[in-house]
């Protein structure tokens, strides 16, 4: 994809997984990738193996739910890749317990990294895309957001909001010529996934299994370009057909 020539893409979440395939679809199509993670030994291996297939991809780290870290993030690319067009808010945790069961803590920990860490990339890409004269930002919630799941409702919650800010952002940065979507995928074979057990998020698909990471960042590559040019506060399910049941 041509139109993605020159840009900057940032993906969180980015050492493995779906962030790492998010980032090598992007790259190949074009962009300059910054992987950012806080798992720095697998975020640099998966940088360099990149970097060795000739693709434009370097590791940063960062904490998504510290502000300052954000701020330093921005600062850091603006420096070294000479602006910033796409934030992929990538990151994210999983946690299973029933409602009665949820301790206060890692209900805290889940909104903190998988909400509070969107609305905190989104605004600290603000000003830095403000001045590339625009931008996109593709959130990642679940399938989880759209259907009840037992011992899920934390993450659903969660994953929800992303939906929300999403919404909201998209309202609010239209006029700046930044579009903000989301995707929400079902279950994907990820190390994060696999280690979940079966149900909720990871219920069977009609297509009879769960997807593959490469499979999803298609998606998030058509979101990237300027090919979903119209395309802003819209959330994309690519789920197998779970939410169709």
């Amino acid at each position: 994809m041509t139109e993605q020539t020159q840009k900057v893409a940032l993906v969180t979440g980015g050492a493995r997984g779906q962030g790492a395939a998010h980032a090598e679809a992007l790259a190949v199509a074009g962009a300059r990738v910054v992987i950012a993670d806080v798992l720095d030994e697998v975020g640099e291996k998966t940088a360099a193996a990149l970097a060795e297939k000739g693709l434009a991809v370097r590791y940063l780290h960062l904490d998504v739910t510290d502000p300052g870290a954000w701020a330093a993030a921005v600062d850091d690319i603006e420096e070294h890749d000479g602006g910033l067009d796409t934030l992929v808010n990538n990151a994210g945790i999983i946690r299973v317990t029933t409602l009665n069961n949820l301790d206060l803590a890692e209900w805290n920990l889940l909104q903190k990294v998988n909400t509070t860490s969107v609305l905190l990339g989104m605004q600290a890409v603000f000003p830095a895309m403000l001045k590339r004269g625009g931008g996109t930002i593709v959130n990642v919630a679940s399938t989880a957001a759209h259907r009840g799941a037992e011992a899920y409702g934390a993450y659903s919650a969660s994953k929800a909001a992303v939906l929300a800010l999403t919404r909201a952002a998209a309202l609010e940065y239209a006029p700046d010529n930044i579009r903000v979507n989301s995707i929400s995928p079902g279950g994907v074979e990820t190390p994060m996934n696999n280690d979940e057990p079966q149900g909720g998020t990871s219920s069977s698909a009609p297509l009879g299994r769960r997807a593959r990471p490469e499979e999803i960042s298609p998606l998030v590559v058509y979101l990237a370009s300027d090919a979903s040019s119209y395309a802003t506060g819209a959330d994309f399910l690519i789920d197998g057909g779970v939410t169709v049941r």
